[in-house]
This record gives C-alpha cells, sequence and structure tokens, in this order.
C-alpha cells in the first residue's frame, strides 16, 4: 500500500509536462480545507501559509475549517474533492499517518486516495497543566499518578491524535495509568483545564505556546528529542528521564488523488516559495513550529516512516476507533 503510492508519486512526477494547463492555473481562489477547529496549530499554520502564499504568489486562498472525528471529515471531503488543484487539504500526522491503523472503517484511504504536495512545518507536543496546579515538574505528576491510579484526567485534542497517542506512550515507559479524555480541538479542552475539570493536556507548541506566554498554562516537558526554541527552559521528556521519548507532528499539504502532475508541481513550487520566506519562517518559530518545505516524494517517505511507526504505537496501546 505504502510503496505503491511513493511509486506512484515518482511516476507522476516523471511525467512530460503541460505547460498551457500549469500556466493558466489557478484562474480562482483555491480552497485549502483544515481539518481541525480554528485556534489550533493545523489552523494557524494554514492561515499563515495562506497569508504567504499570498505575496509570494499572488494566490488566493480560501480557508475552510472543517472538523470532526479526528480530522478525518476534512481529509475526506478533500479526498473525495474533484482533482483539479482548486481543493487542498492541510493534513497531519494523525489524520494521515496514524488514523490508518486507528480506525477500523476509515471512508478514506491516504495512500491512494490523496497526493502529496510537500512537508509545511513539524512541531514538538508539550504537557501542560493549569498555571494553579501543584505540578511543577513531569516527574512530580508522574509519581502523584502513580500514587492515585487513573484519577487524574488527562485531555487531548481527540482520540488517536499524535498527543493522545503521545501520553499513551509516556504512561507505557512511565507505568503510570491516567484516565483519557478526548476534546474536539483546543478551546473546550482549555476552558475545562483552567476550570480544573481536566488535570493535564498535550497539543502542539503552536497550539499552547500563546497560553503558556501568557501565564495560564504551566509546561511540564515537550516530546521532541531537544528542547523547543519558544519554550527553552521546558525539559524535554527524553532528560525527565525517559530517553528513547521521541514524539512530534509535523502538517503536509496534500490533494486529491489523480490531480494533474503539473498542478501538484506547480503547487509544490509556489509552497517552498512561501515556506522559504524569512516572516513565514520567523512565524513559524514564535508559534514554536519548524518550518520544512521539501518535494513530494520526501513528504511520501515521511508517511511512510510515520505510519510504521504510530502502528506500532497504536497496536501496543490497544486504542481502536469504530
Amino acid at each position: 500500500m505504502i510503496s505503491a503510492m511513493l511509486m506512484s508519486v515518482v511516476a507522476m512526477l516523471s511525467a512530460g509536462p503541460a505547460q498551457a494547463q500549469a500556466q493558466a492555473y489557478p484562474n480562482h481562489p483555491i480552497r485549502l480545507i483544515v481539518p481541525f477547529p480554528p485556534g489550533g496549530g493545523t489552523d494557524i499554520i494554514s492561515r499563515e501559509l495562506s497569508v504567504a502564499l499570498s505575496k509570494t504568489a499572488g494566490w488566493s486562498l480560501v480557508t475552510e475549517n472543517r472538523p470532526g472525528a479526528g480530522g478525518n471529515l476534512g481529509v475526506d471531503a478533500a479526498a473525495k474533492s474533484a482533482p483539479d488543484g482548486y481543493t487542498i487539504v492541510m493534513g497531519q500526522t494523525s489524520n494521515l499517518a496514524i488514523n490508518p491503523t486507528l480506525y477500523k472503517k476509515l471512508p478514506y484511504n491516504p495512500f491512494k486516495d490523496l497526493t502529496p504536495i510537500a512537508l509545511v512545518a513539524s512541531s514538538p507536543l508539550v504537557l501542560v497543566v493549569p498555571a494553579s496546579s501543584p505540578y511543577r515538574t513531569l516527574n512530580e505528576l508522574i509519581n502523584d499518578a502513580k500514587s492515585k491510579p487513573g484519577t487524574l484526567n488527562f485531555a487531548s485534542p481527540g482520540n488517536g491524535t499524535v498527543a493522545h497517542l503521545a501520553g499513551e506512550l509516556l504512561q507505557q515507559m512511565a507505568s503510570f495509568k491516567v484516565q483519557h479524555i478526548p476534546y474536539k480541538g483546543f478551546n473546550l479542552a482549555f476552558n475545562d483545564l483552567v476550570a480544573g475539570q481536566v488535570q493535564l493536556f498535550m497539543s502542539s507548541v503552536p497550539t499552547l505556546v500563546g497560553q503558556i506566554r501568557a501565564g495560564k498554562l504551566r509546561a511540564l516537558a515537550v516530546t521532541s528529542r531537544i528542547r523547543s526554541q519558544e519554550l527553552p527552559d521546558v525539559p524535554t521528556i527524553a532528560e525527565s528521564g525517559y530517553p528513547d521519548f521521541e514524539a512530534t507532528t509535523w502538517f503536509a499539504l496534500m490533494a486529491p488523488a489523480g490531480t494533474p502532475a503539473e498542478i501538484v508541481m506547480r503547487l509544490n513550487h509556489e509552497a517552498n516559495q512561501a515556506i522559504r520566506t524569512e516572516s513565514f519562517q520567523m512565524k513559524m518559530k514564535n508559534e514554536g513550529a519548524v518550518a520544512l518545505g521539501g518535494s513530494p516524494e520526501q513528504l511520501a517517505l515521511r508517511l511512510e516512516r510515520d505510519f510504521k511507526m504510530w502502528s506500532t504505537v497504536v497496536i501496543t496501546s490497544g486504542a481502536t476507533i469504530d
């Protein structure tokens, strides 16, 4: 399944260009589907890329939030759209690399129904507690959770998201148990976190860095191997006593399968031009993300690698969604 996707990408890119079609594209606004609610990391990155593309390419992108089912609804809408380059989606690790294993009946196949365009950005996750929490370090939280198994509530942006499974992986490594509470995005989870209904929350750095800087949330640890440039005082989970721990989330543009090769390459070229701009790079840095870019083949390889890694975590944890 995965190798077939990579081979199809290579075949597509080796096809001869159709210059007339590429030059005429686009002649009206492009719809960019964001499969999560406003305010989250995927939404922030999508809107910043839209602004950058409007400046570098002169394109008009209409951002459309289509949340639900862990990002599946928005990705499925894109997969079933006309393959003409006028509907693209900001896919993410969860709905592209995790959900094929997590869901028994996924309405789309990311390896058959979508075409890679480009990686846009990546970000570590950060584990936070409300500012009023007694926990000041990750190990304080873990030790308390061990003494009261299952009594602490752990919120995530949804079942099967990278944040959820990163929390499951941490529980496996540290031998403790908390109760997982999935939310549909950030805003509802944030309100319950501040109100004390849940005790800890994990999501991407771009989603949470503003609330951390405002003093409303306290960051205990980030999930990458090295510390986040935007949260330099926050230790990694690896340096907190779990050296094998690493989990990041990435964001990538995808198009419906069958989108003409010349349009995919035009999208890739213009996306890379926007991603390379100093303003976009700085905005990603300020949000705690890293701007990426690259070829469709590189995105296909990243998807292949992460699908293998996260499918193992899903199976080991027993997580599943009907």
